[in-house]
């Protein structure tokens, strides 16, 4: 069994979750997310308890395997919409900044030009100030994967640090060439 998959998931008040038609669908004060479930999982919604609970329908490799994905995508759909989801990014290096013009965010990092990147619907992107970023969202994946599209366009390099990364994030640094007599 699955220790993951066993847990059931624990609805807060002011979030409504039901099943119908093989997709969950979670509501909450901060917005409403769905989720497609797989055929070889079973997910029911119970109110007396205000709990998700998530079984598997046999013993397979693949049912054991989405058993406790399926269970996860249930708990960060339930945090998602009742707290929301956030990541930092932190901009290092001399003349690299970062804004928001509109829709679009634009970013220079010692290219030529300057970087532009749509932000996709649904999230709430912030620079409180030229070298910080935040990130906010209700889907915990679409909120990871612009990170992640953010942080590639300048990952940060070993010899001086400069880059975009996330914040707390250790850079492992490299010795620069060394001169002996």
């Amino acid at each position: 069994m699955s220790r993951i998959g066993k847990n059931p998931v624990s609805i807060p008040k002011g979030v409504k979750a039901a099943v119908s038609g093989g997709a969950l669908t979670v509501e909450g004060p901060l917005g409403k997310l769905e989720q497609r479930l797989h055929p070889s999982v079973t997910v029911e919604v119970d109110s007396a308890a205000s709990a998700i609970k998530v079984t598997r329908d046999g013993d397979g490799r693949l049912a054991r395997s989405v058993h406790g994905l399926m269970r996860a995508l249930a708990a960060n759909m339930v945090e998602g919409v009742s707290k929301g989801f956030e990541k930092k990014l932190e901009i290092v290096g001399v003349g690299y900044l970062a804004a928001i013009q509109k829709n679009v965010l634009q970013l220079r990092v010692g290219f030529a030009n300057e970087l532009q990147v749509e932000i996709p619907a649904g999230l709430n992107v912030t620079c409180p100030d030229q070298t910080h970023i935040t990130i906010k969202g209700i889907d915990k994946q679409v909120v990871g994967q612009f990170a992640a599209e953010v942080r590639s366009l300048r990952k940060p390099e070993p010899y001086k640090g400069k880059g975009i990364r996330y914040e707390n994030e250790q850079v492992r640094r490299k010795a620069g060439k060394a001169v002996t007599k």
